[in-house]
């Protein structure tokens, strides 16, 4: 086959030559340049949150080692006030102890006072001659030093708040007194107490031994018959 010979004014392509791309309009140069701007934006916010993320680990962790100091200073606290209650609950024990070992220290002080008034007492008694007077003047000696010995009792007695029930007189107390019989009589009121057996005693408030008494009770019409 024969080539066509190029016409007048006709240019001659060559297989060398390329097409020339034609040139972008305006529409495609945006839209290239906001996907750039999103994939910039998106590796911004990448790297803050990268920072952010960072920054927050950074405060959790300084958060928890002031925590764990915090703990620490709370646990010695309580490790302290349980040494502190310990020893306070050991010495309550020590002093309930001694309290109850030692209560009556004090009252036995005071009565051994008593104990040597009585002793002093007896050996008086048994110093004295076969004489009467001397007799005499020993039995007067020993009732003095009895005598003395009962108030130096009721002043140990009166500063252990310990208070002697004598109802002499006075009208029957069922809290306080036990009657052991009734008696007719004309020398106390009926209910009343006529004789005195046992005196009684009272700690503060509490009853430690009733008062045993006779009590007087109403002559019965025989009686008073019989008296008339």
């Amino acid at each position: 086959m024969s080539k066509r010979k190029p016409q007048e004014g006709e240019e001659l392509k060559t297989d060398t030559e390329q097409p020339v791309p034609a040139e972008q309009s305006d529409g495609e140069e945006v839209v290239s340049e906001d996907v750039g701007a999103s994939v910039s934006e998106d590796v911004a916010a990448a790297i803050n949150g990268d920072e952010a993320a960072a920054q927050a680990s950074d405060e959790i962790e300084i958060e928890l080692e002031n925590a764990k100091t915090e703990a620490a200073e709370n646990m010695d606290k309580f490790m302290r006030a349980a040494a502190e209650l310990e020893n306070t609950r050991r010495r309550a024990q020590i002093d309930v102890a001694n309290a109850h070992k030692y209560a009556l220290d004090k009252f036995a002080t005071e009565i051994l006072m008593v104990r040597d008034s009585l002793e002093q007492a007896r050996v008086l008694e048994a110093t004295g001659d076969d004489d009467a007077v001397n007799q005499d003047t020993a039995l007067e000696k020993m009732l003095e030093g009895i005598d003395l010995t009962l108030k130096q009792l009721d002043s140990v007695f009166e500063k252990f708040q310990l208070s002697i029930i004598d109802p002499q007189g006075e009208k029957f107390d069922p809290e306080k007194h036990q009657a052991m019989s009734l008696l007719e009589s004309d020398e106390a009121d009926p209910n009343h107490v006529l004789q005195v057996i046992q005196k009684g005693c009272m700690l503060n408030d509490r009853l430690l031994r009733p008062a045993m008494v006779i009590v007087a009770k109403e002559k019965s019409d025989d009686n008073q018959a019989d008296g008339s």
